[in-house]
């Protein structure tokens, strides 16, 4: 308490918590509950409290909450109010933040959506959104985000994953989970996101990936016509995306260096971007193939300054994937009594003969562009370098040396005896 001018004792705002000035402080209330019993048959302690909560109009309100402690036979009176009383620490304490009231379908539609998914690349921002409808607004849509836990969300995907689902789809549920909740922390409509270490198991893919055999490769390259050969033939012995090949400029082809910068993507449905990953930006090596490859089609382009795109349409558009693969690729494919491929198949062809050379994880993770090394790891395991197999077949002939080597590995136990 404060004098006054008059010598009266007027109340300090800084201690009581009071304001003078006609204006008043909204002070949090200590709790302390009521316990009820309740139950026709067996008793039981039930604690009621009120807890303000977050309203779906962002606005504060206050709900009844009541939680069942235990069966009265078995809990004494003093031990059911200890238990309240934990029930409500967090609040009287003031640590625990407003639950929010709003569905978990309300949240992604009103607010994800128009205010988080912009802030996406497209393409990613397409997948989400597919996932998002298609698997998971159908079943968490009507539960309100503070009621969704681990647990439940746990079982969800592993209830997909025994009817059936593939590994990939089940990534691509948990990982939109994941982003919708998180934001939902960062907004803190939740204190922590329940989707966070989710398990859905080893990532198997259904088939083995495809990739050519070199002899494949080349009398592909030799039947395409130009400029899908160019195109192909920078696929397969650099492992560039077809949206870092279509993006491609000439600023960005240092002949001097001997290598490919990687600084732009291009898609027919979002057009130019960022590339895929912080490690998808990068400098790719040239092999004497590519260089030779790229030099030729430079002498029959039109425009070569530094930012005319490498490869182009007859109107000077951007080069369109989807169409030349479909108008030459795939046609000459057939031709040649191979089975019709992607463009992703000669990325994926580059790993596998970089695995079969012998090249480090790491150094086929850094020319691909991956950001995760798993991605990497899936390539390397179903591909058996020639190396290996002359070691293994090395170790065998120790143990049956009366057994012919194939050829080519009578030569190389030879070196290693000398």
């Amino acid at each position: 308490m404060l004098l006054d001018a008059r010598g009266t004792l007027v109340a300090d705002a800084g201690t009581s918590g009071r304001i003078t000035e006609r204006r008043t402080v909204i002070r949090r209330r200590f709790q302390n509950g009521c316990l009820t019993i309740k139950g026709k048959g067996q008793k039981m302690w039930v604690a009621r409290w009120r807890e303000t909560v977050l309203l779906p109009d962002n606005t504060l309100g206050k709900i009844l909450r009541s939680k069942v402690l235990g069966p009265v036979g078995q809990i004494s009176k003093s031990e059911a109010r200890n238990l309240l009383a934990n029930c409500l620490r967090s609040t009287n304490q003031g640590h625990k933040r407003p639950l929010a009231t709003i569905t978990f379908e309300q949240f992604a539609r009103e607010k994800w959506e128009p205010l988080a998914l912009p802030t996406i690349k497209p393409a990613t921002a397409r997948y989400y959104r597919y996932q998002l409808h298609r698997y998971v607004l159908q079943t968490f849509g009507p539960l309100r985000l503070r009621d969704l836990d681990r647990e439940t969300l746990q079982a969800f995907v592993i209830g997909k994953k025994q009817q059936g689902y593939s590994s990939s789809t089940l990534h691509g549920i948990r990982t939109t989970l994941s982003k919708v909740l998180g934001q939902a922390v960062t907004w803190r409509y939740l204190e922590e996101n329940p989707a966070r270490g989710l398990s859905i198991g080893e990532r198997v893919p259904k088939k083995e990936p495809a990739f050519l055999e070199p002899r494949d490769a080349l009398r592909l390259i030799e039947a395409l016509p130009e400029p899908c050969r160019t195109v192909v033939t920078v696929a397969v012995l650099t492992g560039l995306r077809i949206g870092e090949i279509a993006a491609l400029r000439w600023g960005r082809v240092d002949f001097v260096r001997g290598v490919v910068q990687v600084k732009e993507t291009y898609s027919e449905q979002s057009g130019f971007g960022t590339p895929k990953t912080r490690s998808s930006v990068r400098d790719v090596p040239m092999s004497e193939p590519v260089r030779a490859a790229l030099l030729a089609h430079r002498q029959r382009c039109a425009h070569t300054d530094a930012a005319a795109l490498v490869f182009t349409s007859k109107a000077n558009t951007p080069m369109g994937p989807k169409n030349l693969a479909t108008r030459v690729l795939r046609p000459i494919c057939v031709k040649l009594g191979l089975r019709p491929i992607s463009w992703h198949v000669l990325r994926h062809t580059h790993a596998t003969w970089l695995s079969e050379s012998g090249a480090t994880i790491r150094a086929a993770q850094d020319i691909l562009g991956q950001s995760d090394v798993e991605t990497t790891l899936r390539v390397y395991t179903h591909s058996v370098p020639e190396s290996k197999r002359r070691a293994v077949a090395n170790v065998a002939a120790l143990l049956f040396p009366s057994v012919p080597l194939q050829e080519g590995q009578q030569g190389h136990r030879q070196e290693s005896i000398n």
